[in-house]
């Protein structure tokens, strides 16, 4: 697939349930007009909107071996990742 021209910021995560999926939050892109969520990506589901907030509280940050194979994952479908442990809107 063809590289993304500009990179997107993604903070990776793992649901604290005994499955412990790893999660990537896209903070900076709306999945849903006007609404509070963000784009979100799973190896199982693939893209989905998710509250940003509301994910933190259910996850714990992921280790570089956790998201990794997710980052490759995303890579291999076009994305340029930019790794962020985690997201600010004051900071933008």
């Amino acid at each position: 697939m063809q590289q993304d021209a500009h990179e997107t910021l993604a903070v990776f995560r793992v649901w604290k349930d005994k499955q412990g999926g790893v999660l990537a939050l896209f903070p900076e892109i709306s999945a849903v007009p006007y609404r509070n969520l963000c784009l979100s990506y799973e190896h199982l589901g693939q893209h989905g909107s998710a509250c940003y907030y509301g994910c933190l509280k259910r996850t714990r940050p992921a280790t570089w071996e956790e998201w990794h194979p997710l980052y490759i994952e995303l890579t291999q479908l076009g994305y340029r990742i930019k790794q962020r442990n985690r997201w600010n809107r004051r900071t933008i």
